[in-house]
């Protein structure tokens, strides 16, 4: 996918995964029931932030990592029919390896 959006500083664009579609019983979830999910992968990252004396800090995450983020963070948007998630790099929580 080709994305027209370069977040700044230490800001990441997130996919989110998708809900669970069905609950352990066979119920089938409205899209109003799903829970708001806290895992997706990194599809666009910033450079990274500036400290205090000016000096660019790295960021600890990369593109195509799989993460797990704070419930209600960032800002969402939808961007070519695709909801996407903007966070700051401090609302990742943990990034899930293998």
């Amino acid at each position: 996918m080709a994305l027209n959006l370069r977040p700044l500083a230490d800001r990441v664009v997130v996919e989110p995964s998708e809900g669970e579609e069905t609950t352990a019983g066979g119920i089938l979830l409205p899209e109003t029931a799903k829970e708001k999910p806290q895992q997706g992968t990194i599809i666009a990252a910033g450079p990274g932030r500036r400290d205090d004396d000016g000096k660019l800090v790295p960021m600890d995450v990369k593109v195509n990592d799989k993460v797990l983020y704070a419930k209600y963070a960032g800002t969402e948007i939808k961007l070519d029919g695709k909801k996407l998630l903007i966070l700051k790099e401090s609302d990742i929580l943990a990034v899930v390896t293998a």
